[in-house]
């Protein structure tokens, strides 16, 4: 059952459905047939990185599936190891040839690796080869304000999506207030958290109960409410359909604040903080 995915705007024109697929772990035959059967339950945004070594899995699910390729939207990541301005531009072809595709729709700086200090250069690396029509649309993941700031200053480029840790128990509100103010969308890694405590929050479960919804459809509907694209991953056929049936229940303001609420100081998952954390 094919589900229909609402979408948003980048500042670039190009449309992003408002839930994708995190691939990360998506590997091999079972990946490509995981991902196969993502896009048959109607996901057209399929997330991968350099990192996550699955572009060839990536690909090989986007030749193997029925959907023509220009209805997908296949994104993928730049490591730090290549910010560097010539490093940059071999990994995007790489990144490329990995996947078997002419080009990415979204491709991103994964992060912006601050004590390296190259990721301007790895930027640039990244506005040209959407000149050259390797990319349709850029941005970043992990990146802060300030780090936005300066790329929109040397380069006069803004980033179309800023891809970031966004749960329950890590809420960005600031971070999403300034993606917000200055044209950028969010996107949420690890939207449901990555684990078992949230998934048996009391709060979530009596949400979930009153809207007759699993505790996983409450977080993603919290996502889409906030204005933000998450990216939920899941093997399983049966969890990857569920996590699409979002859009026929509305939270209202009292439960988005009360979900939003149960974000913590100490709320990140694997204290990957991008002011100082680098990643190669």
């Amino acid at each position: 059952m094919e589900q229909i995915i609402p979408k948003i705007t980048l500042n670039d024109g190009l449309k992003l459905p408002v839930v994708g697929l995190g691939t990360y772990t998506l590997r091999g035959s079972e990946g490509v047939q995981s991902i196969v059967n993502a896009i048959r339950s109607g996901y057209r945004l399929l997330d991968s990185a350099y990192n996550y070594e699955n572009e060839g899995t990536v690909g090989e699910a986007v030749r193997r599936s029925a959907v023509p390729r220009e209805e997908l939207i296949i994104a993928s990541k730049l490591p730090g190891r290549y910010h560097t301005y010539d490093k940059a531009v071999k990994a995007i072809q790489e990144s490329l040839y990995r996947a078997q595709l002419d080009y990415y729709d979204l491709y991103l700086i994964h992060w912006p690796n601050p004590i390296q200090g190259h990721y301007v250069e790895a930027w640039q690396a990244l506005i040209d080869a959407k000149k050259w029509g390797l990319i349709r649309s850029i941005g970043v993941s992990n990146f802060l304000p300030d780090h936005l700031d300066r790329l929109v200053e040397e380069t006069g480029v803004t980033p179309s999506v800023n891809q970031i840790e966004l749960h329950p128990f890590f809420n960005q509100a600031e971070q999403c207030k300034y993606h917000e103010e200055h044209g950028i969308i969010t996107e949420s890694w690890s939207p449901l958290a990555h684990g078992n405590e949230v998934l048996n929050h009391e709060l979530l479960r009596q949400i979930a109960e009153r809207h007759g919804k699993s505790v996983s459809q409450i977080i993603l509907r919290w996502h889409y409410q906030l204005g933000a694209v998450s990216i939920p991953k899941s093997a399983s056929a049966a969890r990857q359909l569920e996590n699409l049936f979002l859009f026929d229940f509305a939270l209202d303001e009292g439960e988005m604040d009360r979900i939003s609420g149960l974000t913590r100081p100490d709320g990140r998952l694997r204290n990957q903080d991008p002011a100082v954390y680098e990643e190669f």
